[in-house]
């Protein structure tokens, strides 16, 4: 299993985060394959023992997702040790997830995130600056939470108001800043500077230990303002991403720029937003259609 997380992010350079998801699922099943038949090793589990597991976590009522994610990690783990010559035949071959059940991004109203800006009361010190700057930039950038919190001060260019960022796969792209951003980040590294004179920490984002920024932390930020304009939906950064997409395609942004700008692989991930903006299309027409 070492071998197996090594391969996963020195050969598939997956992040830190996924190999922690493979982790959790593969020491699961080990768990179930030790309580339930009594097995020490993970590669002695056959279709039968996989697809009693799979029943066991639907029976739990577990999210239809997370079981998608097990069994997605449960089948790598097998195919590694197929193309490694450890087993001959993948024993997940076969194995069935149940039905996704199809979701739309959660997103906010246009309306909100300005209201949100606009009514909060950010404090004029380092703390204050850098929440404002975290929540501005989630939603004018579209970035994901890792790629918030591993932004480096080399990655930012304000004299051409674009920023660097490393996304999935390792894979750069640049994101244009616009005006506000541009002010709340001049602020922000003034901030940083006044309140840590002597830091030497490469990273945008740091604690007020001068350590980097940690995922829980963006968490409740975003959960704290949030949660003043918008109580409907799950208040995470991912929601931000979802909301600065599905805006920028209802004001008639190419999908192709939106891709581009979400980092995404291939069209088919981003045009899951097509269907928030079907929606607002539809509500349009049997508002203002004479025979709606």
């Amino acid at each position: 299993m070492e071998l197996f997380f090594k391969y996963l992010q020195y050969e598939k350079r997956f992040s830190p985060h996924t190999i922690t998801s493979y982790q959790t699922d593969l020491q699961q099943f080990k768990e179930y394959l030790q309580e339930v038949y009594d097995l020490e090793d993970i590669q002695a589990a056959d279709h039968a023992i996989i697809r009693s597991w799979v029943v066991t976590l639907v029976q739990k009522e577990l999210d239809s997702r997370t079981i998608h994610r097990k069994v997605a990690s449960l089948r790598s783990f097998f195919r590694f040790l197929v193309q490694r010559g450890v087993l001959e035949v993948n024993p997940t071959v076969r194995i069935k997830a149940p039905k996704l059940a199809k979701k739309l991004p959660a997103f906010i109203p246009e309306d909100a995130f300005t209201q949100l800006l606009d009514h909060s009361e950010f404090s004029t010190d380092f703390k204050g600056q850098r929440e404002k700057l975290i929540l501005e930039l989630l939603y004018g950038t579209g970035m994901r939470l890792a790629e918030l919190t591993n932004l480096k001060l080399e990655d930012i260019n304000l004299s051409s108001s674009t920023l660097k960022v490393l996304g999935k796969g390792n894979k750069e792209r640049i994101l244009p800043l616009n005006p506000s951003l541009v002010q709340a980040l001049t602020v922000y590294l003034q901030e940083r500077k006044a309140t840590f004179p002597k830091n030497n920490s490469p990273f945008l984002f740091v604690t007020d230990k001068e350590a980097p920024l940690y995922p829980k932390y963006v968490y409740r930020v975003v959960k704290k303002y949030m949660s003043s304009v918008s109580t409907a939906i799950k208040n995470s950064p991912h929601v931000l991403r979802h909301s600065f997409a599905t805006h920028l395609l209802n004001r008639g942004a190419d999908l192709g720029a939106i891709k581009d700008l979400l980092g995404h692989a291939s069209l088919a991930a981003t045009q899951v937003y097509t269907h928030n903006s079907i929606e607002k299309l539809k509500a349009v027409f049997e508002k203002a259609h004479p025979k709606a």
